[in-house]
């Protein structure tokens, strides 16, 4: 009867020993079509890398969530819903584009488009701690000119109440010199959705130098700006967006609107000293010889609690230090 017993513990231990073991901890990716990756986090989809879709002209993050599932980025053009505007049909999901490569356009959704093509998927490394997606995509002119390679690596992180998302993009010429003519439309960019905007939701921008509001934060440069909102069930959100040190000028220009694009533009350098008053305005036309390349490296951080200056301070230094 004893023995039997026994038996019975042990074998119910080893079930819950194997229930724990495959429960879903760390980061995953899920290749869940020629076109989509998905990235779990515990289990839960944190976002998905779609791209090389015919409604694509750009690799994007969409959707994104938060750790409630609440979701973070615009719906449209994707789906129609009714407290979503519809300007800007190319402000898709988490997206890194510019609209002046050689005269070239690839911020717009012009057709036919230019394109953004994904190459190679390099690594998709799961992990407890940290997931890691590395790809390549050749940005191609409406002739079928290569202008430039891109080696995109992204780091997925998360901790209690947040998730992280951390990209170096490094983009280097091909055969030809390419310049990015000074242009307010770019770079790297979310398009969130409407209760994280500042006109119509709940939003409010600071920055690393203390300015407030998309007003005063627009067109400047910062070492960080972070959009801090919460929606009507009280759920709170601080979307903070760190430059790294090595990018490529270095502290960027900020392309943040209240109607809810928020972008870091290190590359519109004149058109935004001009209308933010400065005296003589400068070009940078940043140039790329053939083989050169340029380092973009920022980091989204979607912490769920309203953090303060310092707080965010905080912890762009500690990422600067161990990203070194």
């Amino acid at each position: 009867m004893m023995r039997g017993f026994a038996v019975g513990v042990l074998v119910f231990a080893v079930l819950v020993l194997g229930m724990a073991c495959s429960s879903p901890s760390g980061v995953k990716f899920v290749k869940k079509s020629d076109t989509e990756i998905q990235v779990l986090v515990n289990g839960k989809h944190f976002t998905s890398l779609q791209y090389n879709r015919s409604d694509l002209p750009k690799p994007i993050f969409y959707p994104v969530y938060t750790m409630k599932g609440v979701r973070i980025n615009r719906a449209y053009p994707f789906m129609d819903l009714p407290d979503e505007s519809h300007d800007h049909p190319h402000h898709q999901g988490i997206f890194f584009t510019y609209d002046d490569v050689n005269g070239v356009g690839f911020w717009n959704n012009p057709k036919p488009p230019p394109q953004i093509v994904l190459k190679e998927i390099k690594r998709l490394e799961d992990g407890k701690d940290k997931g890691v997606l590395e790809f390549t995509a050749d940005w191609t002119a409406p002739n079928g000119k290569v202008l430039l390679h891109e080696d995109r690596v992204v780091e997925v992180t998360y901790g209690p109440n947040w998730r992280a998302m951390d990209f170096t993009m490094t983009l280097t010429a091909a055969d030809t010199t390419v310049t990015f003519h000074d242009t307010k439309e770019g770079m790297f960019a979310i398009r969130v959705a409407p209760w994280l905007k500042e006109k119509g939701g709940n939003g409010h921008y600071i920055n690393s130098e203390g300015a407030e509001t998309a007003k005063n934060v627009w067109g400047r440069r910062a070492k960080w700006v972070t959009l801090i909102s919460h929606n009507d069930k009280g759920e709170k959100l601080s979307l903070c967006f760190f430059a790294h040190p090595k990018s490529v000028n270095y502290p960027p220009y900020w392309h943040a609107r209240d109607y809810g694009l928020f972008a870091v533009n290190p590359l519109g350098q004149w058109r935004f000293q001009r209308d933010t008053g400065v005296e003589n305005p400068q070009y940078l036309n940043f140039t790329l010889k053939p083989g050169e390349s340029g380092l973009f490296r920022y980091k989204m951080v979607f912490y769920e609690d309203e953090l303060s200056k310092d707080q965010i301070d905080k912890l762009y230094d500690e990422w600067v230090k161990s990203a070194e």
